[in-house]
């Protein structure tokens, strides 16, 4: 079992930035790729940025590329998402998601992950 939990969401102002973070606990022995979606209400949820287990390999969506950085401190178990430049459009709540069962793959599509967290809500205001 792995347990997660989000924090740093709130409301900013467009350009504005936030920085997310997701802390990993329970199966903690061993790293594994983690990743950020994001649910915008009416929508479906949607791929964001994803980290591998030893952060060598960060991936991330169109949309956010250039705007969005994703890291991790495996010592603290954390995954940190920094949003720079904001925009209305990304309004959504933020969710945290993990791998621990990850042999392979695209690390973009929600079938990878076998976790996920309750979710952060970030607002940008126009």
């Amino acid at each position: 079992q792995v347990q997660l939990v989000e924090s740093g969401g709130g409301l900013v102002q467009t350009w504005g930035s936030l920085r997310l973070s997701c802390a990993a606990s329970g199966r903690t022995r061993s790293t594994y790729p983690m990743a950020w979606f994001r649910q915008a209400p009416g929508k479906e949820r949607e791929f964001v940025a994803a980290i591998t287990s030893g952060g060598d390999s960060t991936y991330y969506a169109d949309s956010v590329k250039g705007r969005f950085t994703v890291s991790r401190d495996n010592a603290k178990n954390t995954v940190y998402l920094q949003m720079n430049t904001l925009k209305p459009e990304d309004t959504a709540v933020y969710v945290c998601a993990a791998a621990p069962f990850y042999v392979g793959g695209s690390l973009y599509t929600r079938n990878a992950y076998n976790y996920w967290g309750q979710g952060t809500q970030v607002t940008v205001s126009a």
